[in-house]
């Protein structure tokens, strides 16, 4: 009898609750993986080829994706409130994961598209600026589709909560490896093969780099949606939507009563000077380091993004381990607050070197390891943010009998894409400061044909601003993030305790069901 009694308790906490496949697992990661070279197509790309492809005024180019990241970010509850509420048999985040990749391959091409405005772009400044923003705001829109319906899948394939920890923090693992390939690669292939085409087709240095990156857009956008589509085709849902259905100011509403939820929130807005590493790094790196050779940028991305991106990846593998043995909350505030100190070592490095000159292989191993630090850092908040927003949905269906999946998730990406308006708001106000407007980055591009733009005290202010703003302001907003965060409302015995009375309240529900 007793061991009857433990087989049944076995099989209602283990067999008796319903997850994933691992081949459902590893095709919802690769797909994953796609979505990611597509965000980082037009977040790695699309910035640097506004700033220095077409040379669009630095103001222009931070109003453009300034308003069109705010918008966006708040689009995303709207699109989460749509995901919510939505019943069909394939469920409610499946239809958008079916249907959106085709579209946002399209509008990513199109933001990359020559339709005869660039042939002589400063007589073409309105147009250039006017097609940048219908394109831009036009793909953060459709991307949405796509995105809140992705992260919010994962809150409903798995009653378990360690197989939704395991799943967030790979997911976070293959964003981060279809992000960083894109992100290495992506403007030394454009800048290679506009070089080639200026050459083979007698066009102009300016000419040809436009191809270029149409021609690796094209091609990185085809694998992302392709991988992309996967997730739709072989994902499948396991939590049934709650019946209760939240219209558009209700959600608003209930993303800020819910406390933890709203203490993330804030947090995240916080840390948005952090983002400005990823805005800015390619740039500083081309110029300061390649001096537009692609083959030099791809080796700098080497030394000094490898370290970043293995530190994330690290920190985002061990995560749910850490996990089970140290509390959320504690990891998170802690992670934010010590990055601030690589971030910091960035800037006064430069400071110090000699004639601003940290090319050299001792400043190289400072820069390689500081990165990883932040790398780590930003790998485990990035993740730990992901795991606090699934319990806070946990915490909301206890609370309410409200399951907002998609709403909660879409405060993810409201996060990142406010967090990034703004610091796009702090990188165009810096670069307009020190007059590194349309002229003067012509300027800098023309010397780098002949020179070493680093080596020009003419240019040395735009060297400075950029490596204090992948620096100072990051480590401000580390410190900062950690604020909100500090008595965080949901503690993990709390949400264990809550967990577990969910889940036997929804099979006690369902055995109601069928016996009706």
């Amino acid at each position: 009898m007793k061991g009857d009694t433990m087989k049944k308790r076995s099989a209602t906490e283990y067999d008796g609750i319903r997850t994933y496949t691992k081949r459902e697992r590893t095709l919802y990661l690769w797909g994953l993986l796609g979505q990611n070279i597509i965000y980082n197509i037009i977040g790695a790309g699309l910035q640097y080829f506004f700033e220095s492809v077409i040379f669009m005024p630095a103001l222009a180019i931070g109003a453009i994706m300034t308003s069109a990241r705010v918008w966006d970010a708040f689009n995303d509850p709207m699109m989460g409130t749509i995901v919510d509420r939505t019943r069909t048999k394939w469920g409610k985040c499946r239809p958008y994961l079916l249907f959106a990749p085709l579209p946002i391959f399209i509008i990513t091409v199109l933001c990359f598209t020559n339709f005869g405005i660039y042939t002589n772009p400063n007589a073409n400044h309105p147009l250039i600026i006017a097609w940048a923003a219908i394109t831009y705001i036009l793909w953060g829109m459709l991307y949405t589709i796509g995105d809140i319906p992705l992260w919010g899948i994962t809150a409903v394939m798995t009653e378990r909560d360690d197989h939704r920890n395991k799943i967030l923090s790979l997911a976070r693992v293959f964003a981060g490896i279809g992000g960083g390939i894109t992100l290495v690669a992506i403007q030394p292939l454009g800048v290679a093969v506009g070089k080639r085409l200026s050459a083979a087709k007698n066009m102009s240095f300016a000419q040809g780099q436009r191809y270029g990156f149409l021609i690796v857009a094209i091609g990185f956008a085809f694998i992302g949606c392709a991988l992309f589509q996967l997730v739709g085709i072989f994902t499948k849902e396991r939590i049934s939507a709650s019946e209760k259905k939240n219209n558009i100011k209700e959600n608003f509403k209930l993303m800020w009563s819910n406390k933890p939820f709203r203490q993330i929130l804030i947090s995240g807005i916080l840390s948005s000077p952090k983002n400005l590493i990823m805005i800015v790094a390619m740039t500083l790196v081309n110029i300061y380091y390649a001096n537009n050779d692609s083959a030099v940028m791809i080796k700098y991305y080497l030394l000094l993004g490898t370290g970043l991106f293995i530190g994330q990846f690290v920190a985002m593998l061990i995560m749910p381990e850490l996990v089970k043995k140290i509390e959320k909350k504690t990891l998170y505030n802690w992670c934010n607050i010590i990055s601030a100190v690589p971030f910091i070592m960035i800037f006064i490095c430069y400071e110090i070197a000699p004639s601003h000159d940290v090319t050299t292989p001792l400043f190289l191993v400072i820069y390689a390891v500081m990165f990883a630090l932040a790398g780590i850092s930003i790998g485990a908040t990035t993740v730990l943010q992901s795991l606090m927003i699934a319990d806070c949905i946990d915490y909301e269906e206890y609370k309410s009998g409200l399951r907002p999946d998609a709403v909660f998730f879409s405060g993810q990406s409201f996060i990142t894409k406010l967090a990034s308006g703004i610091a796009t708001i702090i990188s165009s106000l810096a670069y307009h400061i020190v007059d590194f407007q349309k002229e003067r980055r012509e300027q800098v591009f023309d010397f780098m044909q002949v020179g070493v733009a680093r080596t020009n005290p003419e240019f040395e202010p735009f060297m400075m601003i950029m490596f204090f703003l992948v620096s100072i302001p990051p480590a401000i907003g580390c410190i900062l993030s950690a604020i909100p965060t500090w008595k965080y409302a949901l503690p993990d015995k709390e949400h264990s305790r809550i967990l577990k009375e969910l889940t036997a309240r929804r099979h006690s529900d369902e055995n109601d069901e069928t016996d009706k």
